[in-house]
């Protein structure tokens, strides 16, 4: 009984030993796979080429239009800050302008005053050398 046991034992082995494959047998398989795999992404690439390129001229399209968009926002703000600029300069001399007309206004008022003040004391005098006058004249 146990060498019947065996025997079955031993055909057991060597059936699966049929089944399972060899450490060569998987390698080849393993490089067969690869390679299956290899010409599947090859066969993708080569079709996705022509959307890929596709893909690549409109991402350059848009980069040179981003480009050239920032180019002119660029163009544009210099421009505008030297307009700015400008506005601010003739404003600084408008302002000059409006202290210095009002400086010489005040001077001119005080120059006024001034006269104003002589020809008015230049009267009182007269006003007080006639009215001595006139009284010198009634002692005589």
């Amino acid at each position: 009984m146990q060498a019947g046991h065996t025997n079955a034992f031993n055909i057991e082995i060597e059936e699966m030993s049929r089944k399972e494959p060899g450490f060569a047998e998987r390698l080849q398989t393993a490089a067969k796979a690869k390679q299956a795999q290899l010409e599947k992404v090859r066969a993708t690439a080569l079709a996705n080429d022509a959307q890929s390129a596709e893909r690549q001229a409109a991402r350059v399209e848009t980069a040179e239009a981003r480009k050239i968009r920032a180019a002119e926002h660029k163009s544009a703000n210099r421009a505008s800050a030297e307009l700015r600029e400008a506005q601010r300069g003739a404003e600084k001399a408008r302002q000059a302008q409006a202290v210095a007309e009002e400086k010489a206004r005040k001077d001119a008022e005080r120059v006024a005053r001034v006269k104003a003040d002589a020809a008015l004391k230049q009267d009182q005098k007269a006003a007080r050398d006639s009215k001595y006058a006139a009284r010198k004249a009634r002692q005589k």
